[in-house]
Order: C-alpha cells, then structure tokens, then sequence
C-alpha cells in the first residue's frame, strides 16, 4: 500500500513509505524547511492577552 503526501516545501507528490528524506521529497526541500526554520521565517500564532509588551524579567 503506497501513502501519498505532498512535500511540505514543493507540493510535489511523494511516497511516504519510500522517501528518504521523509515527509520531503527530497533533502534540497528539507535543507530549504530547516533553512526557514532556522532564519525565523515560521511564526506561531499567538493571541496577546492584554495590551502590555512581553517583558521576561517580569
């Protein structure tokens, strides 16, 4: 039974079960996803709850 999943980088059809480079379709795609990780590029929504800038000294 073959998994089809796009890679999360190209959209490209990859066999799960198959890849090396697992869930990318090839290890230029995950190099260019830990590029973006590592550069800041993915943001995790966030919802502020009150109106006063983050201060970890707090």
């Amino acid at each position: 039974m073959t998994l089809i999943r796009p890679c999360p980088t190209c959209q490209k059809d990859v066999d799960i079960k198959n890849a090396t480079a697992r869930p990318f379709c090839s290890e230029r795609c995950r190099l260019i996803d830990l590029g973006a990780w590592a550069e800041e590029s993915y943001k995790i929504p966030t919802q502020a709850s009150n109106n006063e800038p983050f201060n970890p000294h707090d």
